[in-house]
């Protein structure tokens, strides 16, 4: 590949940055959201062993990381071929080797990758109050209840982060995010049988 089209392959990629934005965002919130709904029922059963917890949590967690790859790939990858499809319709001319043609190789596999990460490595920051507890650290402290409130941290981090893209007041963002968190985590608290 010549420096020109390098240069040009970086450039979709750059341009792709905000695909992979919105998909970091959406299944980050996602995961956190479902470490919170687990997290949530764990503490109020009250009977959960802490490596029942951790196993269910990291089964959830490899579920979405799977889910996130598969399914931004393939629907990123389609996107990709149909549109590189008709370019070359357009330009009658074969262009799988142009940057065109790497790019939409390249992304749906960046996109991808974005998309399984961030569920996964946000769902293990959530849990991590737990393994720490199964090590023997926090003692005298709830794990379920510091991980709940790591996720509600979480989640209002990301509606910040949300709000910086839009460009719209982080604060307003953050509380709207969490607000959603903190009525899922209501209903799941009225709706499970306590201990």
């Amino acid at each position: 590949m010549n420096r020109g089209n390098s240069r040009h392959l970086l450039l979709h990629i750059y341009r792709a940055r905000g695909i992979a934005r919105r998909y970091f965002i959406t299944n980050g919130f996602d995961g956190a959201l479902t470490m919170l709904g687990l997290l949530a029922g764990f503490y109020t059963s009250g009977t959960v062993p802490l490596s029942v917890a951790i196993s269910g949590c990291l089964g959830a967690a490899i579920a979405l990381f799977m889910s996130g790859i598969s399914s931004a790939y393939l629907s990123e990858s389609a996107e990709r071929k149909k549109e590189l499809q008709e370019l070359e319709q357009a330009v009658l001319r074969d262009l799988q080797d142009s940057d065109h043609g790497q790019a939409s190789r390249y992304v749906p596999v960046m996109v991808a990758l974005v998309n399984g990460l961030s569920p996964l490595l946000l769902s293990l920051l959530i849990i991590s109050p737990l393994w720490f507890a199964r090590q023997g650290f926090l003692p005298g402290f709830s794990p379920f209840a510091a991980a709940i409130i790591l996720a509600l941290a979480v989640i209002f981090l990301l509606g910040i982060f949300l709000g910086r893209v839009s460009r719209t007041f982080w604060l307003w963002s953050g509380l709207r995010s969490l607000a959603v968190a903190l009525v899922t985590l209501m209903i799941i608290v009225f709706f499970t049988p306590g201990q």
